[in-house]
């Protein structure tokens, strides 16, 4: 049969070598398999979209803030404020609106400022304080807008009256009412209380008088016994609702619809 030496290679020809590039730790394993290496995730595109909004915001507050300066300076030339007041444009985006063309809400105060005025005294009334509220603010370039509404407060102290009147020195005024002044006077050996009326005399104008002079000669309580405060600059569509005596001064209540600023 064979010789006795003879060894048979048949199934030892016939097995495959073994292959090691699927087994883990050889270069070239594929991916999912037991051993593999797990597949890193990117982050490189969480970074880009983060980057892209820290630059959309930084560019819509700084076109906020240029807007808020632009409408600051129209409104300083539109009442003729001595300077610049605080403007606050309301909401988040603000580009949104500037594109669409409507800015929602807008705040303005402004504080111990003159404002031109047209009296008998030194022509300018100090203003101790101005608050605004803007709703519906329609930008025309950077020189102009419409405002849908507008309401404004504005605070005038007494001595702010009494310069603006040109009143003799010696006079005092207080509150006396809701609309009513008390001026103690104590000029040239006279020494008494006169009472005057604060009211609202147009659009643009508010009106004191005294009505009783408490035995105090008319010609010693100087402009006192009538004088009006002319405010020329109100902006088209604005005018004077309401005078009201306080304790901190006279409030004078201003809005309108449809008013336009202008630098």
């Amino acid at each position: 049969m064979y010789p006795a030496n003879y060894r048979y290679q048949g199934f030892q020809s016939r097995q495959r070598p073994q292959d090691y590039r699927g087994t883990a730790g050889y270069p070239g394993s594929a991916a999912g398999l037991p051993g593999a290496p797990p597949a890193r995730r990117r982050k490189w595109p969480w970074i880009t979209v983060l980057v892209i909004l820290v630059l959309l915001v930084a560019a819509d507050r700084g076109a906020n803030a240029y807007a808020e300066n632009q409408m600051a300076s129209q409104f300083q030339s539109s009442v003729g404020l001595s300077g610049k007041p605080k403007v606050t444009i309301e909401g988040f985006p603000f580009l949104t609106q500037a594109i669409a063309g409507n800015l929602h809400k807008v705040d303005i105060t402004a504080s111990n400022e003159t404002m031109t005025a047209k009296s008998a005294g030194s022509g300018l009334l100090e203003i101790a304080s101005l608050t605004a509220t803007l709703q519906g603010v329609h930008p025309h370039g950077r020189t102009s807008a419409t405002v849908d509404q507008l309401n404004a407060n504005v605070l005038v102290t007494f001595s702010a009256l009494i310069n603006a009147g040109g009143l003799p020195q010696g006079i005092t005024l207080s509150a006396d009412g809701p609309n009513q002044l008390k001026a103690t006077v104590d000029i040239l050996g006279f020494s008494s209380e006169a009472t005057a009326t604060v009211e609202n005399a147009g659009s643009n104008q508010i009106r004191i008088h005294v009505t009783d002079v408490g035995g105090v000669p008319a010609d010693v309580l100087g402009n006192l016994a009538d004088f009006p405060v002319t405010l020329p600059k109100l902006p088209a569509g604005l005018s004077i609702q309401s005078v009201s005596v306080t304790q901190q001064g006279v409030r004078i209540i201003v809005s309108g619809q449809h008013v336009t600023l202008n630098q």
